[in-house]
């Protein structure tokens, strides 16, 4: 519970570090558009060239996993600011989910659990206290609070210049979104007030599989103000900066959830890489027939056939029958919001 005029939050039932953050992050919310700041529930960092990238995303989409990336500093993992004068952290710290975590795909996140990080629900043997990343006896919901510092290349102080990529993460459940789309403007604006994805087991109480969901500007809970306030913000930067938007679904290829896989890691790292260097810049695109996203044909170090969702399926009557209903999801979903442009609304339909 937020009073605004006593400046006070009441948190009951809960020692949840997740907790305390969000309710903090909703009052940024409230705050920071009064003062021209449009307040933004991503992932930052910055590469060597001073080229700054956000990642929108619900819990569970990889906006940490694939912000803390060796090759750039980690500006933050979850809430920051875009002023007139770039990016910047609001929390000074990281809030990482530890299910199944491995050294191999998460070097950063496995090494920044340390001495001062907080654990929560992570089972810890007694005699030797080497933590179990793989136990979800308790929750799938495993979580590490850490100091951004903790993090090796962390920018500090932790601010960025305008940014120069802004990509969107969804987890699609019913594997049928490409693993990597170009968004124009219009797209941009209907993907981050859609901010599909699917919720994960352990993020909320009740969820044992992946179910689909759509939150408004990936962050619907923490949003006290009208959701066009926060798109309008988000248009009218990425318009006055030119960056470019990427959808990426960290979800399921080959097939829906329980016939499908997970995208492997190692190819979402890979096509972020590539939109992030801008070897996607001048590689040939083809129009999603369902959700009119343009499809790269061509990505560094990933097969050309994961690229197109399609191809990885075994039955593809199915897919079109698949990608069709999340399709009609969308707009339906979308019918909500009566107050948008025509052009963002008609943005998905497939171009005559």
């Amino acid at each position: 519970m937020i009073d605004y005029e006593k400046k006070l939050v009441i948190i009951a039932c809960s020692q949840y570090a997740g907790e305390i953050k969000k309710s903090i992050f909703s009052v940024m919310n409230y705050i920071m558009p009064t003062k021209d700041v449009f307040p933004m529930h991503c992932s930052a960092n910055i590469g060597e060239k001073g080229d700054t990238a956000l990642f929108f995303g619900l819990s569970g989409t990889g906006k940490t996993t694939l912000s803390a990336d060796p090759a750039r500093k980690l500006i933050g993992d979850d809430e920051h600011g875009w002023s007139k004068d770039g990016v910047f952290n609001f929390e000074g710290g990281c809030y990482a989910k530890c299910i199944n975590l491995s050294q191999e795909f998460e070097p950063q996140i496995w090494n920044a659990i340390k001495f001062g990080a907080l654990v929560e629900n992570v089972i810890m043997d007694p005699d030797t206290c080497v933590l179990d990343f793989n136990d979800d006896s308790i929750t799938q919901n495993t979580r590490a609070g850490y100091p951004v510092d903790y993090i090796p290349n962390a920018a500090i102080p932790g601010i960025g210049g305008q940014p120069k990529t802004v990509i969107f993460l969804t987890a699609d459940a019913f594997g049928v979104l490409p693993p990597i789309s170009k968004l124009d403007e219009n797209l941009a604006m209907y993907h981050f007030v859609s901010g599909y994805t699917s919720k994960l087991a352990g993020t909320e109480r009740g969820i044992t599989e992946p179910q689909a969901t759509f939150s408004t500007c990936f962050g619907a809970p923490f949003l006290p103000l009208d959701p066009s306030i926060y798109a309008k913000m988000l248009g009218d930067r990425v318009k006055a900066t030119g960056a470019n938007v990427f959808l990426v679904n960290t979800g399921w290829s080959g097939g829906s959830y329980g016939v499908g896989k997970r995208m492997s890691i190692k190819y979402t790292r890979a096509m972020v890489s590539a939109a992030l260097n801008g070897d996607l810049d001048n590689v040939e695109y083809v129009r999603d027939p369902f959700f009119n996203l343009m499809v790269p044909q061509s990505c560094p170090n990933v097969p050309t056939n994961v690229l197109n969702p399609k191809e990885t399926w075994a039955d593809k009557a199915a897919y079109d029958k698949t990608a069709a209903n999340l399709a009609e999801r969308f707009i339906n979903n979308f019918k909500q919001y009566t107050h948008m442009p025509k052009e963002i609304v008609d943005a998905p339909l497939p171009k005559k």
